[in-house]
C-alpha cells in the first residue's frame, strides 16, 4: 500500500464496512470490541486528515475529491498508514472471530 494512489485509498476506505462484517461473521460484536475500538481509531485518524466525518464512505468521498496531483505527500503518507493499520485490524477481528 505504499505506493497506492489516492483513487486505491478510496476503494480501501469504501469497502471497510463490507470487510468488517465479512471479518466479524456471526461472532458477538463484544468477541471483537477492543480491536473495532482500535479500528475506530485509525478511520477518526483518517477523517481528521481529510477533514470529513468519521464514516468510511465520507472518508472515500474527500479522499476522491482531491484531485491526484493536488495531494500532501505527508497527508498521503500519513492516510496509507492509517488504512494499513485498518487492513491489520481487520484481520485480527477475523482472527479472533474465527475463534470465537
Amino acid at each position: 500500500m505504499s505506493s497506492s494512489s489516492p483513487s486505491d485509498l478510496a476503494v480501501t476506505f469504501r469497502s471497510i464496512p463490507r470487510r468488517l462484517r465479512e471479518a466479524r461473521g456471526d461472532a458477538p460484536q463484544h468477541v471483537t470490541a477492543g480491536i473495532t475500538a482500535e479500528l475506530d481509531e485509525q478511520i477518526a485518524i483518517a477523517a481528521r486528515l481529510v477533514r470529513s466525518d468519521t464514516d468510511a464512505a465520507a472518508i472515500a468521498d474527500a479522499i476522491e475529491a482531491v484531485p491526484a496531483d493536488a495531494w500532501n505527500e505527508s497527508t498521503l503518507a500519513s492516510l496509507r498508514s492509517a488504512a494499513l493499520d485498518i487492513g491489520r485490524l481487520l484481520r485480527a477481528i477475523a482472527a479472533v472471530a474465527e475463534g470465537d
